[in-house]
């Protein structure tokens, strides 16, 4: 097939699918990869960092929860950007749509778990990460419904393991010195420290709006993605409260080290251990790496529909999988497991920019009304045009909070910094150079639903 629309990927997601799909991004990121940075960061403060986070994260929401009420979004992000911004920042999110450095980060952070079971050397990680991530590749070209199947087990598995953690750990950690500082272990570099750390903590809890990139093919999508996204943040942060509680008040914060083995070793017996480290730490980045493959590439293929890259490059196999754009985000993963680059600075690669579209976002977020009169009138989530500008303002607070608390966070490493920087700058102007060109034709990838 020379050519394919998202108007041609098949409705079969429903309620408790795309819940799958939210938690399964949401637990992946947050407890596994990121919280033992957060703690080497801050100390035991982690768990506010978190209240810090999760708080960010709902108000970044917003705008989505809204506008996702209204219509179905065939090319979720970029749809979205396209609809509420216009052509230039329609075509930066382009930009952004293409990079899937952290796809690397959950395959790498999978591998430090895995490697310590069969006593692997550390120099195997990224070959262990790389067979992780190519394993997932394969089970995506499988089509939605095997995607479905597979992300919906490794979630029941992964929501059972974290609560015996929990359940086991909470116990143990010490309560009577947890709040104080006299090991200079809580607050470690202050307020500054725990609200970076938070910054950092909002690329976890802000998962659950990944599902918006599922609108084509999702079968109610005006109605469960607006609830998925607010009951699968709620219950991961109840979840994350006490799991951040067990991570940080167990073992003295220098033990923690860069995962949670540490941690699960002390509290766990062994056989309970093996199944934490397969069942929890596994399955949850496991769940992310697999949700992040199939949810990626719809962007995409809304930006062939419009002209910004070739529009054959959407081009679907049998299972109604764009292949050769899943084969990009293979590839960009592959080259990123095998580089060398550490987990935290895979995080940290598009943090800033992830900030910057989101508060663009929320400042149009207020228009919904004049951009949708007729699909406003009739959303569920429909408020008034005062409140409304107040939610649209609460969500450009939490996200240029995010923004410049992730970006004071780089000072240290400038590279990053300006690798941040030139993804934005470089987003722009191929939006406004590109979007000149009459191959570049904005058509309307949104519906009723």
């Amino acid at each position: 097939m020379a050519e394919a629309s998202t108007k041609q990927l098949e409705q079969k997601l429903g309620f408790w699918d795309l819940q799958g799909s939210a938690i399964g991004q949401i637990i992946g990121a947050g407890i596994m990869s990121l919280m033992p940075a957060a703690i080497n960061q801050t100390g035991r403060s982690v768990v506010f960092s978190f209240l810090i986070a999760a708080v960010i994260t709902c108000c970044g929401a917003i705008p989505i929860i809204f506008l996702c009420s209204c219509v179905r979004l065939r090319g979720g992000t970029y749809t979205q950007m396209g609809l509420m911004a216009g052509k230039t920042f329609a075509g930066m999110a382009t930009i952004t749509s293409m990079m899937q450095f952290s796809l690397a980060m959950y395959g790498l952070s999978l591998a430090a778990y895995i490697r310590p079971l069969f006593g692997w050397p550390e120099s195997s990680e990224k070959w262990i990460g790389l067979a992780v991530l190519t394993i997932f590749f394969v089970l995506n070209l499988m089509g939605i419904d095997a995607f479905a199947k597979i992300q919906n087990a490794l979630v029941v598995i992964l929501i059972g393991s974290l609560i015996m953690f929990g359940v086991m750990g909470i116990t143990k950690v010490q309560w009577g010195t947890y709040f104080s500082n006299e090991d200079g272990y809580f607050m470690m570099e202050g307020a500054m420290g725990m609200c970076q750390a938070a910054g950092l903590l909002t690329f976890a809890t802000g998962g659950a709006t990944v599902v918006v990139n599922f609108s084509a093919e999702a079968k109610n999508p005006v109605r469960d993605i607006p609830l998925v996204v607010i009951t699968s943040t709620l219950f991961v942060a109840v979840l994350y409260a006490i799991l951040a509680f067990v991570a940080a008040g167990v073992l003295p914060v220098p033990e923690v080290g860069n995962s949670l083995v540490n941690v699960a070793n002390h509290i766990l017996p062994k056989p309970l251990y093996y199944v934490f480290i397969i069942g929890g730490a596994g399955c949850a980045l496991a769940s992310t790496l697999n949700n992040q493959l199939a949810t990626s590439t719809k962007p995409v293929m809304a930006v062939c529909d419009d002209g910004w890259l070739p529009r054959s490059y959407a081009a679907l196999n049998k299972n109604k999988v764009p292949y050769k754009i899943l084969t990009t985000f293979y590839i960009i993963g592959a080259i990123c497991c095998v580089s060398g680059l550490s987990v935290s600075k895979l995080g940290n690669l598009s943090l800033v920019v992830g900030g910057v579209t989101g508060a663009i976002i929320a400042v149009r977020t207020a228009a919904i009304p004049k951009i949708l009169p007729e699909q406003w009138a009739r959303s569920q989530f429909k408020v008034s045009q005062g409140l409304l500008n107040l939610m649209a303002f609460i969500a450009l607070c939490g996200s240029l909070f995010s923004t410049y608390m992730n970006a004071s966070s780089l000072f240290s490493d400038m590279p990053l910094l300006i690798m941040n920087i030139a993804f934005i700058v470089g987003g722009l102007a191929f939006g406004y150079f590109r979007g000149k060109s009459p191959n570049v034709e904005m058509t309307v990838s949104y519906d009723d639903a």
